[in-house]
């Protein structure tokens, strides 16, 4: 059984046209991304997938594999299967979704990633979760929120805190959802076949999919955060934290 990650990454985002090409430190955002991926111990082998031969020309360039794609999908996920069908994945491979646009994760979330799908063949699919911290993250609706059973299935996913505390004085623990996948590539392929889903439709989640139609999301707690970089402002984000993860202790 293979281990292989995609990195869909599109040049033309709505909100950061050029967003995988953008400078951080000094080094295009898609070999942050790519670099990380590659301090995993458990991934066999990793590719951009992209429908843009600048972002292709980019990944050849430092010395990553690139997989050009059709340009027509409406999703990452999409980019990832028809990626993973051209280089004739296994049914039985794991398939790791690292999205583009993270590019200061620490590796091993990834082998939290993949630990379910490895040690129980009935999971097809699974995902991460960081427990929220600070008031301004639950109530940011780019923050998407994830709710699960007492087995760690995912409930529902949200762009709004949930679960919602009625009274002021139950206390619960909020999770932040890190947009970070593991399938298994004949789950990949049928869920890119699935029909859109209506609450999928009105949060804009795609997993929500799966969910409506039946399928469990197992989901993994991460003790470590991921930074998305939406837009050009939050360049300067990354820039800081990497400076302190890369700063000499005292």
């Amino acid at each position: 059984m293979k281990i292989i990650a995609f990195i869909p990454a599109r040049y033309h985002s709505k909100r950061f046209k050029g967003k995988p090409l953008a400078l951080i430190a000094g080094q295009p955002m898609i070999q942050h991304v790519f670099q990380a991926s590659k301090e995993c111990p458990d991934l066999d082998e990793i590719y951009v997938v992209t429908d843009d031969r600048r972002i292709c020309q980019c990944v050849n360039g430092f010395g990553g594999q690139a997989i050009m794609t059709d340009e027509g999908h409406m999703s990452g996920t999409d980019r990832i299967a028809e990626a993973a069908e051209k280089i004739n994945l296994a049914d039985r491979d794991i398939v790791v979704n690292i999205q583009g646009d993270q590019p200061i994760f620490q590796p091993s979330i990834i082998s939290d990633l993949i630990r379910p799908l490895i040690e129980d063949p009935k999971i097809p699919m699974s995902t991460l979760m960081n427990k929220i911290r600070e008031d301004r993250e639950l109530n940011d609706t780019n923050n998407v929120k994830v709710a699960v059973d007492k087995n760690g299935y995912a409930l529902y996913f949200s762009r709004l805190p949930i679960p919602f505390c009625r009274d002021q004085e139950s206390k619960t623990t909020h999770y932040k959802h890190l947009g970070f996948y593991a399938y298994r590539k004949e789950f990949l392929l049928l869920f890119t076949n699935l029909s859109y889903g209506l609450l999928e439709g009105a949060e804009k989640l795609e997993q929500l999919r799966a969910l409506e139609h039946g399928f469990r999301i197992k989901v993994v707690e991460t003790l470590f955060d991921s930074v998305e970089v939406d837009t050009p402002e939050n360049i300067k984000i990354v820039e800081k934290k990497l400076s302190q993860i890369n700063s000499p202790g005292p």
